[in-house]
């Protein structure tokens, strides 16, 4: 995360002071932002005791991914990991329910959050049912969150890469995961929060939805243009930022990915060394 202040006539200026509430800012869909994460102290014990009780699976760096957003409110207003009917509307309308299980306005949401485990380990888990629970932990074996499984579904792989992908070739990565690298078997369901994912590297650029909005409001910013990208931010990209802020009278969030990326790519380090520069 990278903030630059408003653009005016192509250069960097400082902003007018003016006051408003992180609800300024709102999440997906309209509503507010809705973390997983508990900040009652003693829900948060009291799940984590439950969480030591009860069977495991363990998250690879995919899945860590989207528990990670799913917790922090960047995939609000979703509540937990879709179910199959939620699956199936998402890749054939591109519309979720904002809540699982709820009756509300479908939602805009282009691609599927799911978590896909495979026979073995649900096996290892003891079986796993609608209506149990399960602790969903890190490689360290730190739990992270528990999930409260509604749904228990074997998806149609192929026909779920090509709505979602437009292929089922596997020289593409999105269908190559679905179709050769993910587990047989989907859980949909709530997630309750114990903790986030740990980082060790560029930690006070790690910002959560949250933080990103009381930053903005801290400096009296009410227009933001994000520019996102796995990619080295190039000249091209810098001007196309700069013209997008300088029309609207904005202010600039540089807003780099560095989770997982696909064979070929830059590595993170040197990306973010790159937008630092």
């Amino acid at each position: 995360m990278f903030l630059a202040r408003r653009f005016s006539s192509g250069s960097f200026t400082s902003t007018s002071r003016r006051f408003f509430s992180a609800s300024r800012f709102d999440g997906h869909g309209g509503g507010s932002l809705q973390p997983l994460l508990s900040e009652d102290a003693q829900v948060r014990a009291a799940l984590h005791a439950e969480a030591l009780t009860l069977p495991t699976l363990t998250l690879g760096p995919r899945h860590l991914s989207d528990l990670e957003l799913l917790l922090n409110g960047g995939f609000s207003p979703l509540d937990g990991f879709m179910d199959q009917s939620n699956l199936e509307s998402c890749v054939t309308d591109m519309r979720v329910r904002s809540h699982l299980g709820s009756s509300a306005d479908p939602l805009l949401w282009p691609l599927p959050v799911t978590l896909d485990v495979t026979k073995d380990a649900l096996a290892k888990a003891g079986g796993v049912s609608p209506g149990a629970s399960v602790t969903l932990i890190d490689a360290e074996g730190d739990p992270l969150a528990i999930l409260r499984v509604s749904d228990v579904y074997t998806p149609d792989k192929k026909w779920e890469a090509e709505q979602t992908f437009g292929t089922s070739e596997l020289g593409h990565a999105g269908a190559n995961y679905v179709l050769a690298q993910s587990g047989e078997v989907y859980l949909g369901g709530r997630i309750e929060g114990l903790q986030l994912p740990n980082h060790y590297d560029y930690v006070n650029l790690r910002a959560t939805p949250v933080e990103l909005r009381e930053e903005f409001v801290r400096l009296g910013w009410d227009t933001i243009v994000g520019f996102q990208t796995r990619n080295p931010m190039h000249r091209a990209h810098r001007e196309l930022t700069v013209r997008a802020a300088e029309q609207v009278g904005g202010n600039v969030l540089i807003h780099p990915v560095v989770g997982m990326t696909k064979p070929g790519d830059v590595d993170h380090h040197t990306r973010v060394k790159c937008y630092r520069a």
